[in-house]
């Protein structure tokens, strides 16, 4: 629960910073969010290890629930096939991704080595070539492939 002063501090921030929930440059030209924070690496800026995964872990969420209202039959992957849909979505979009028609037809009705052969037969593939070689290996597998390191 906020106290009484936490209430009127972030009032006061409020009106005073102003609040952007998008990125922007702030009077002296650095790089801001929200309610007058810095993000802007130049000035020692940015976010912390936390704050990224609290970030993350909404946009999971928020693409899950894209996707499932969007793909109906999306819940009925296993996880790592169903990871590797919302991992496309992640860097090109719901949208992009459901310009994959035919790939996403092979997926759903589970021809999924057909699928895999597709998701590298595409522009996607040609632009972020790994990324993609290990995607369709995964869609292909039904096994995680996960970059080293991580």
């Amino acid at each position: 629960m906020m106290s009484e002063f936490d209430k009127q501090m972030t009032r006061l921030l409020r009106a005073e910073e102003g609040e952007v929930l998008s990125a922007y440059k702030d009077h002296l030209g650095y790089l801001t969010i929200g309610v007058g924070r810095l993000i802007d690496s130049k000035k020692g800026g940015g976010i912390t290890a936390e704050e990224s995964a609290y970030l993350l872990n909404n946009d999971i969420q928020k693409r899950l629930t894209q996707l499932d209202q969007k793909l109906p039959w999306f819940k009925s992957l296993d996880d790592a096939r169903r990871g590797v849909l919302l991992s496309m979505s992640f860097q090109m979009g719901v949208d992009g991704l459901l310009g994959f028609k035919n790939t996403l037809e092979m997926i759903r009705t589970g021809r999924y080595v057909d699928a895999s052969k597709g998701m590298l037969n595409s522009l996607w593939a040609k632009q972020t070539p790994e990324r993609a070689k290990r995607h369709a290996e995964q869609m292909r597998t039904g096994q995680w492939v996960i970059k080293v390191g991580f």
